[in-house]
C-alpha cells in the first residue's frame, strides 16, 4: 500500500483514509509502519464486507453511536472498525492470525 499524499484527504484533524484500499494521507505528514498496519486492517474489513457493505455498515454504526455519546470523535473512535484496528495496529502480524468479521466482536455501547 502506498499512501497519495494531497492537501485534501482526509479532513483537517486526520492523518490518513483508506477509501477503496487506497491510503490518501495529509500532505507534510508521514506514515509509520503502525499507521500502514492500522489502514491494512481496514482494507482486510473492507474487502471481507464486499466494501459496500463496509462503508453502509461503518456509517450507520457512527450515525447510532453519534446520537447515543453526542460527539462526533467519540463515536468515531467507538466504532468496532477503529477499535479492532487501533487495538491491534501495532502488532505488525495479526493480519496473519485474524478471524474473519473480528470486528463485530467489538460492537457495543458504553
Amino acid at each position: 500500500m502506498k499512501p497519495i499524499y494531497n492537501k485534501i484527504l482526509p479532513i483537517k484533524g486526520f492523518k490518513a483514509i483508506n477509501l477503496f484500499g487506497i491510503i490518501f494521507v495529509r500532505k507534510g505528514l508521514r506514515m509509520s509502519k503502525t499507521d500502514i498496519n492500522h489502514e491494512r486492517i481496514h482494507t482486510h474489513q473492507m474487502l471481507e464486507m464486499l466494501i459496500v457493505f463496509f462503508y453502509l455498515f461503518y456509517i450507520i454504526e457512527w450515525v447510532i453511536k453519534l446520537l447515543y455519546y453526542r460527539n462526533g470523535l467519540v463515536a468515531y473512535q467507538n466504532l468496532s472498525f477503529e477499535r479492532e484496528a487501533y487495538f491491534h495496529q501495532n502488532n505488525l502480524y495479526y493480519l496473519e492470525k485474524r478471524n474473519h468479521y473480528e470486528w463485530f466482536k467489538l460492537i457495543r455501547l458504553k
